[in-house]
């Protein structure tokens, strides 16, 4: 299955918002054994978005589009469809139907604005999004398949997963194919292609193996296809299985949609352990983090964004010498913001970050991108220093994942 993706929206080219649903897209179709061949942004143009059917039409065998699909008059995608397929519309009542049971449900009026997604193109078979108001479409001509989707991102996934990956499956036959991740942290891509490398050359062709980086973080993922359920699951198996042996245990995080901060909950949760964060150049970044995780409230007791000197003394208790002779960035200073966040907090287990964030405040000595993690408890604490770009919010987000990995490896080394 060849398929070729299209977002409408003059905000995705002037880059006011992010292009998420292609790669969602993309990593729900691989999930079935469908190949993303091409992918096409166009604006809120009638021509340009029939330019770009023909185009993907001729190219693969599905096309799949998202945005454009609302109730304002920018939302030119239906009409730019039924005239691709020159066809008329019609009113599809059951929409209507739902959108007064929704729209009595928040006590407001079904407006004529509204009512203009009830029209449909004549030959779409309508989609039911049980996530908001505006329907999907799909379209079937000549062996082709286009289905068309809102563009905002929990619509289109709803309609990905219960009416176009269901529907392509029965349509192309899909050949049976399976995944396993691996979830790796505080190697990059190209030292973990080192280990891999007589492995990866090895794999027979039903097998790929792909690396998904992220910042400071790792996700390899394995997968077989085949006519032969039989021979997936086993190979998958094994294969996966010779993989995670060949890499340092330590460099394995977790597995499948695993993070770092759902491992550490796990690890916190089995040892019984409570965790504070004492934060400066992240400025909250860790707790956000680790508060992410559903059920942290479990081990998490809480955090002193202490970015002045003055809270970092009297909240944490750190010694206004250490300030004066070491600097707030330093070695020493994270590890007495530790002891003061676990004395303050009364937790088992504290992480620190300190640093300059930029993109001014560096000198000499420490330029920005210099930061300085720890991480203890009460009777050890362990430091790391990283030395970063002058991107400030790459600074922030590359330390929280780091103090974060740096916090796994201790309490797996910990007793």
């Amino acid at each position: 299955m060849q398929v070729h993706i299209i977002t409408i929206g003059d905000e995705l080219l002037i880059g006011q918002i992010i292009d998420t649903n292609s790669a969602k897209m993309a990593q729900l179709l691989l999930e079935i054994g469908a190949k993303v061949t091409g992918r096409t942004a166009v604006g809120d143009d009638h021509e340009a978005i029939i330019h770009a059917l023909r185009s993907a039409t001729e190219q693969a065998d599905i096309v799949l589009v998202t945005g454009g699909l609302g109730p304002t008059k920018d939302d030119v995608t239906k009409k730019a469809i039924a005239d691709f397929y020159e066809v008329g519309f019609v009113f599809h009542q059951p929409t209507l139907d739902r959108l007064n049971q929704i729209y009595e449900r928040l006590g407001k009026p079904v407006t004529d604005s509204v009512r203009t997604q009830c029209f449909m193109p004549q030959n779409a078979t309508v989609l039911t999004n049980k996530m908001g108001s505006a329907p999907g479409m799909w379209f079937e001509e000549n062996g082709k398949v286009l289905a068309s989707m809102p563009g905002v991102p929990f619509e289109m996934e709803y309609l990905m997963q219960h009416e176009v990956l269901p529907r392509l499956q029965e349509k192309f036959n899909a050949l049976p194919t399976a995944h396993r991740t691996l979830f790796t942290a505080g190697e990059g891509e190209s030292t973990l292609a080192e280990y891999l490398k007589d492995f990866e050359e090895t794999l027979p062709p039903q097998v790929k193996l792909a690396y998904l980086p992220a910042m400071a973080r790792v996700r390899l993922r394995l997968t077989v296809s085949d006519a032969d359920p039989v021979f997936v699951e086993k190979t998958l198996d094994e294969k996966f299985r010779e993989m995670e042996g060949l890499l340092p245990p330590k460099v394995i995080a977790g597995y499948g949609d695993d993070s770092l901060e759902s491992v550490i909950g796990r690890i916190l949760k089995e040892k019984n352990l409570s965790l504070s964060t004492a934060e400066s150049c992240t400025g909250g970044y860790l707790a956000h983090l680790i508060t992410s995780v559903p059920g942290s409230s479990a081990y998490f007791m809480g955090s002193v964004v202490s970015y002045a000197n003055e809270v970092k003394m009297n909240q944490l208790g750190v010694q206004e010498s250490t300030l004066r002779e070491h600097g707030a960035v330093s070695e020493q200073t994270v590890q007495e913001m530790v002891a003061g966040a676990i004395r303050l907090l009364g937790t088992d287990v504290a992480i620190a970050t300190s640093g300059i964030a930029g993109p001014d405040g560096g000198t000499l000595e420490k330029p920005v991108g210099t930061v300085w993690l720890a991480v203890g408890n009460k009777e050890q604490t362990v430091t790391r220093k990283l030395q970063l770009s002058k991107n400030r919010l790459i600074n922030i987000q590359y330390s929280g994942f780091s103090a974060l990995n740096l916090l796994r490896l201790f309490l797996l080394e910990s007793q």
